[in-house]
């Protein structure tokens, strides 16, 4: 499932093409994606201009001129892809993924300026919904979400009190979204092994100079997934039809049995299951 990074390459993708632009007409070509769509959503839509395309944890917030937002979800394999007449879009130094299946474009926006628009969803687990941007702060996809990995309100002092008292493992705590916005499997499983902190260790135990570390080292890894597009597994492709290249820095993620890169660690990569998830790590460098 596409995390923060992903998110955020898509986000900065559809800038160019819709934000400050004008929605000539929205076609829905079924009537849900995971839930049902919005009641009368291609009809809200239409007309309303896109003031700003923001991202908040793993949702894109289309603001719209009528003072409603559109939050997109991508689930496992939704992705936007952009037409402007007779071109398509491909900025960035990327490899190019294939061409979406027409068959599963399911939403099509109609911008301004001869624009095109495309989410495409083979499996249909993203979803869309709608709701004034002032209730923003009781929406309940976006209620209670922690803050994000490169704001100000995230901090090794701000970690160590969302993990104070927790006796989950950490992994599990880093991904609840309530601790820290937009993290998942493959980012946590990075940054635990990129600051030393073993998966296995009890969140509590997260304190002083260690969730110092484990903040930096989290900011760190977001950083640099975001510069280098995000990672591609499976379904992920940026807005632009471009892979992102972050899986080919993995220090960890999809490692097992590979020698820990580590100077001197001389370990190797451990493959673990928790709560129903892979965990990769080190278990001679990782405590």
């Amino acid at each position: 499932m596409p995390e923060l990074p992903e998110v955020e390459t898509v986000r900065v993708g559809l800038i160019p093409a819709m934000q400050g632009r004008l929605i000539e007409r929205v076609q829905l070509n079924r009537a849900n994606l995971r839930f049902s769509f919005p009641d009368d959503m291609a009809r809200r839509l239409g007309g309303q201009r896109i003031e700003r395309i923001d991202r908040r944890a793993k949702y894109l917030l289309l603001r719209l001129s009528g003072e409603e937002t559109l939050l997109v979800h991508l689930g496992m394999s939704g992705r936007f892809s952009i037409e402007a007449g007779a071109d398509t879009a491909q900025p960035g130094d990327f490899v190019h993924a294939a061409p979406a299946n027409p068959r599963h474009d399911h939403v099509v926006f109609e911008i301004e300026g001869g624009v095109t628009v495309r989410y495409n969803d083979p499996r249909r687990f993203g979803f869309m919904l709608m709701f004034a941007s002032d209730a923003e702060d009781t929406q309940p996809n976006l209620a209670g979400l922690g803050p994000e990995p490169d704001s100000n309100g995230f901090s090794g002092a701000a970690l160590g009190e969302a993990l104070a008292g927790k006796r989950t493992p950490i992994k599990s705590a880093l991904l609840d979204q309530r601790v820290v916005a937009g993290l998942g499997n493959i980012y946590v499983c990075e940054a635990l092994h990129r600051c030393g902190i073993s998966p296995l260790r009890e969140a509590r135990s997260i304190s002083g100079a260690d969730a110092e570390r484990l903040a930096r080292s989290v900011r760190e890894v977001i950083g640099e997934a975001i510069a280098a597009g995000g990672s591609t597994l499976k379904d992920f492709a940026g807005a632009d039809g471009a892979l992102g290249y972050f899986q080919h820095r993995f220090s960890a993620y999809g490692r097992e049995g590979a020698p820990c890169p580590v100077p001197a660690c001389g370990g190797e990569i451990h493959r673990i299951v928790q709560a129903g998830r892979s965990t990769f790590y080190c278990p001679d460098c990782q405590s």
